[in-house]
């Protein structure tokens, strides 16, 4: 055997003397692996009682049978460290300790790394016994460990890691420092043929547990450490592997940086796992301090060192499996066992036990969200082990998810923009995409995180037409009242979701619970199940009396439910839960309430996401109160003179509502009176589901959140969801929310005296090139003039420019792009749109501005809107307040879909109080 090793921090060198035995150049004091750690050891723990070695060291000294005498720690001496099989004392120092007559030679160092160097010194001078020190600590400086290395060489010490899990003998059950076989070492660390080096800590301890699915244990196990520095690195270990009788074969777990192996030989088979390809790129440590490749010693270059030293021309795969009797080069420590099996075969060598265990994926649990997955991927679940499986038995029987709870200021779970784009997603969906479907499925969207199908959308319907009509209630009396006094939409309908407190939802929520518990843990998958039988929870529930009564609830209100029921059957849906409520009924002598349909169909439309772990628990209790300020918020937009009883709502019967119109389409009514077409229907939705977020950072969305911290989400049943929506209405305002009117007024201005009778006519007959070329003069004009009087502060036409669409020679808003695709498609003409585009055009060519801005996305909001009402407005049915009213009732109309969605997200994700700002932080105007 031949061998050369430069050893200088990461060269250094070895020879060879002529009777053909190893010389090292500096002290090595360990010539076997047998003597890495053994049973006459003793040790003394540096710094025992901090927080990695309050947890590691007792089940080191139980596994080695106590072999920790004594441990220090400065500032506690006279305390002890508990273990299982007695107590370790504990001392202020080394010192200390030897001369309460303990005696050792080995230390365990835990001590922080600016300390390492004073601590290890320490304990080798003052006790000449000492001849192994195992330094656990991370990223000891260089400096450092150079005067640590040349002080233990003067001494006759062998020092292992830094930054390393120690080290670990299976035959002589000894552990070591650190934690090599984690909480039960015994467990991995099974009696064989095999030693392990590792320069990962933890991956010491997965090799061995890989190595037993082949049959393999092992001998010894050393994590190196893989600090810049490597005390007792690759050619130390080698030596004392080829003088280890019991030791037939080792596995080498290697990482980038440094030359320990450049120069190795070996004449026992090795499978080296060289990792980290991915570091190359790097110029600084990532993981390991020293796990940083410099010129010529990357994961490449190591891997080429080991093939030339095992005599193979390529990595070692299952599919490729190359290797020799020398050995192979793999980079998956999965592939570990089969290619150790493979070289050890070469050599006539079989394993050291049957295999026990495998490393297939044995899921311990396991969804597969409803989708049809080839056999290869739907793997079958196994049982966990104890206490793993029991405690995965509970988590099965849980329903709904539960978030961490954090601080949520400014922070969304539901919502958020992309700075580039500045388009907006609502659980992760596209506000473009949310604009392509209608209000009611939107809705349904922001509480249950993913679209209903088309008989959930049908319930959906029943549902929130069912509650829209406010005839009579305080509710709508408080809106008048409101409206009578010259408010804003925001606080007229703030007055009317104020009455929506918990009490008027209170029996919804107690059946929904109760759903819950009666199928939580049965095997209905989903409602449309409608074969389910039910028999059982009907007769649990009528034998339990909590239950019964959230069926049967005192307080009922029948006038809604009949027609709910027959609207149902009209519309060809139902419902598990709602056959569930209508035979509970039945069968105790009753009939189902509007509340306890409610709760049914809430339960209906998030039973999946519930199942699937999606959703929490306290979304769905929580579901029957949005679904009722949903239809407050649009039924409360129409006064008491168009809903004059419980029966009608703008001229339409409430059952028609129920039988066959769709919630958007009773939005419509609200806002315009009539039903829409086809055309005005669908803008109406387009309109809607642009306004639903712009994410958590706006001022409405404050507001929501904002109510809810106030709450104190840490207490999920204090939380008033209807305050959520009222903070969202307060925080909107005529420069946030009625600011749409502005380029509704804009356009009033040009077009008023037009003679324009149809907005969605091409051939309308005016000259829409000279209607934007005037105005863009006369706004070149008047802002040429405000710059010469000073004023800096001049007017801007609305939605155009933007801060982020800007810079090119001819601009776009995506948004608007998007949108204006939509209607193309659809062979949809808009004048104001139309107009736009010229206008940006004529701003240009006059001067006013540099390039061609961009339409922003607000214009859309306006044009759409301006389209529906501009025949009621030249025929004089509507005036300019009442646009502004709509264009801001239809801002909140879409904003409550986001609002919904921010206020189960905070509480679900919120700590108490979390939205305040700090002291700190805040200033004084003086």
């Amino acid at each position: 055997m031949t061998q050369h090793l430069n050893y200088e921090l990461n060269k250094g060198y070895n020879y060879m003397s002529a009777k053909g035995e190893i010389k090292f150049p500096y002290y090595v004091g360990i010539h076997s692996l047998m003597g890495i750690a053994t049973r006459e050891d003793r040790v003394c723990v540096l710094n025992i009682l901090g927080g990695e070695s309050r947890t590691v060291t007792p089940t080191s000294h139980v596994y080695s049978g106590g072999n920790v005498v004594c441990g220090t720690m400065p500032g506690r001496g006279g305390e002890v460290m508990k273990t299982a099989i007695g107590d370790i004392p504990v001392y202020h120092s080394v010192l200390e300790a030897l001369e309460a007559g303990h005696r050792f030679n080995v230390a365990v160092v835990y001590v922080p790394p600016s300390g390492v160097r004073d601590s290890v010194i320490e304990a080798v001078r003052v006790n000449p016994e000492l001849k192994k020190v195992v330094i656990l600590t991370e990223k000891v400086s260089v400096s450092h460990a150079r005067m640590i290395r040349q002080y233990c060489q003067q001494r006759g010490v062998d020092v292992f890691g830094a930054n390393c899990l120690g080290v670990a003998d299976a035959h002589q059950h000894v552990r070591i420092g650190g934690a090599l076989g984690g909480n039960a070492p015994e467990e991995s660390l099974v009696p064989g043929s095999i030693a392990i080096y590792s320069n990962s800590g933890n991956f010491t301890t997965t090799i061995a547990t890989y190595l037993l699915t082949a049959g393999w244990g092992t001998t010894v196990s050393l994590s190196s450490g893989k600090d810049v520095y490597i005390h007792f690195a690759a050619p130390e270990f080698t030596y004392a592997f080829h003088n280890d009788y019991r030791t037939q074969a080792a596995v080498m777990y290697i990482e980038p940086g440094g030359y320990y192996e450049i120069d190795l030989s070996f004449n026992k088979p090795v499978v080296a796992c060289v990792v980290g390809r991915w570091k190359a790129k790097l110029t600084r440590a990532c993981g390991h301090a020293g796990a940083i490749a410099g010129s010529g010693d990357d994961a490449a270059a190591k891997e080429r060192w080991f093939m030339e030293k095992l005599g193979v021309n390529d990595i070692y795969t299952p599919e490729k499996p190359v290797f020799s009797a020398a050995g192979a080069v793999v980079t998956n420590i999965a592939h570990i066992p089969m290619a150790l099996t493979d070289v050890m075969a070469k050599q006539g060598i079989k394993p050291d036990f049957p295999p026990r265990g495998s490393l297939e994926l044995k899921p311990w649990f396991g969804n597969n969200q409803d989708l049809n997955l080839p056999p290869e991927l739907d793997l079958p679940i196994v049982r966990a082990l104890a206490p793993y499986d029991q405690q995965i038995e509970v988590l099965a029987r849980q329903l709904g998810t539960v978030f961490p709870r954090q601080n949520m200021k400014d922070c969304s779970g539901a919502s958020r923009m992309d700075a580039q784009t500045q388009v907006s997603k609502i659980h992760g969906l596209s506000i473009l995409d949310a604009s392509t479907k209608t209000f009611e499925e939107n809705l349904v969207l922001t509480l249950i995180r993913e679209y209903p199908d088309a008989t959930g959308t049908a319930l959906a319907n029943v549902i929130l037409n069912a509650f829209v009509n406010q005839s009579g209630t305080i509710g709508l009396a408080a809106a008048d009242a409101a409206r009578a006094a010259g408010n804003s939409p925001n606080t007229v309908l703030s007055a009317a979701v104020a009455m929506v407190g918990p009490k008027a939802v209170q029996d919804a929520r107690v059946a929904v619970r109760a759903l819950v518990d009666l199928f939580g843990n049965t095997k209905l998958n989903s409602p449309n199940q409608r074969d389910f039988d039910f028999g059982p929870q009907i007769e649990q529930a009528s034998n339990d009396p909590v239950l019964r009564a959230a069926f049967i609830p005192q307080n009922r209100d029948d006038r809604r439910v009949h027609g709910m029921l027959q609207a149902m059957e009209a519309r060809g849906v139902g419902s598990l839960f709602v056959d569930f409520v209508k035979a509970f009924a039945e069968r105790n002598g009753s009939h189902p309430t509007d509340m306890t349909i409610l709760a049914a169909v809430a339960c209906h439309l998030a039973w999946g996401p519930l199942l699937h772990k999606r959703l929490p628990l306290a979304t769905l209790s929580n579901m029957p109160w949005h679904f009722v300020v949903f239809s407050t918020l649009v039924g409360s937009t129409v006064p008491q003179s168009r809903q004059p009883d419980p029966h009608t709502f703008s001229g339409v019967g409430v059952h028609e509502l129920m039988n066959s119109w769709s919630f958007s389409e009773t939005a419509f009514l609200a806002l315009f009176g009539h039903r829409p077409s086809e055309s005005e229907l669908y803008s109406f939705s387009v309109l809607l589901g642009l306004i639903i977020t712009n994410g958590p950072g706006t001022i409405s969305a404050q507001g929501a959140k904002g109510a809810v911290s106030a709450d104190g989400p840490e207490m999920q049943d204090r939380i008033q969801v209807n305050k959520g929506y009222i903070g969202f209405m307060t925080h909107t305002g005529y420069a946030h929310g009625g600011n749409g009117y502005e380029a509704i007024a804009f356009l009033l201005d040009c077009f008023r005296k037009s003679g324009l009778t149809d907005p969605a006519d091409p051939n309308h007959g005016l000259n829409l090139d000279a209607i934007a070329l005037e105005q863009a003069k006369a706004y070149g004009s008047y802002k040429k003039k405000a710059k010469a009087e000073g004023n800096l502060n001049y007017g801007k036409i609305p939605c155009v420019n933007h801060p982020i669409f800007k810079g090119k020679d001819i601009n776009f808003d995506p948004r608007e792009v998007f949108v204006a695709d939509l209607f193309k498609r659809r062979g949809e003409y808009n004048i104001f749109h139309d107009f736009y585009h010229r206008l940006v055009q004529a701003l240009f060519k006059v001067g006013v501005s540099k390039n061609i801005y961009c339409v922003n996305v607000d214009a859309v909001i306006a044009i759409l809107l301006l389209k529906m009402l501009w025949k009621p407005f030249i025929d004089g049915q509507i005036d300019d307040a009442t646009l502004e009213s709509a264009a801001f009732t239809t801002f909140l109309f879409g904003r409550m879909m986001g609002t919904a969605a921010e206020i189960d997200d905070h509480a679900n994700r919120g700590r108490n109080m979390d939205t305040r700002t700090a002291a700190s932080q805040c200033s004084f105007a003086g």
